[in-house]
């Protein structure tokens, strides 16, 4: 799951902003800015501009709390998909988890791992 925010550099499979169902509504300036956007990967820019925002807005519009919270809330759901693993990947992490713990923890003579088995 790439998450970094870069481009990634096979991304032959995109459909064009211009034939797509949002391209169409778009003027062209717009369309090459949906082309830029359609390369991106992952949330960590969506997330950082968020942050930004909030921050503009507690700067700037201190009295409008529930906007404030709103925004909060989506950060959060943001986060919260951006760091969230599928089943499989947990079950991919833990193997190698345990893979590496198993090749380097018992030669150097640790005797017990938590969640290893015996």
């Amino acid at each position: 799951m790439a998450t970094s925010g870069r481009k990634s550099p096979n991304k032959k499979s995109r459909p064009k902003a211009k034939s797509g169902f949002y391209g169409q509504a778009l003027v062209e300036a717009e369309r090459l800015y949906l082309l830029e956007a359609a390369q991106v990967d992952g949330l960590d820019d969506e997330v950082a501009v968020l942050r930004l925002l909030l921050r503009r807005l507690i700067q700037e519009r201190p009295d409008e709390v529930k906007l404030q919270l709103d925004t909060v809330n989506t950060l959060a759901k943001l986060l919260h998909t951006r760091y969230q693993l599928t089943a499989e990947q947990k079950n991919s992490l833990k193997e190698a988890l345990l893979k590496v713990l198993t090749e380097v923890a018992l030669p150097l003579g640790i005797k017990f791992i938590p969640g290893l088995p015996k």
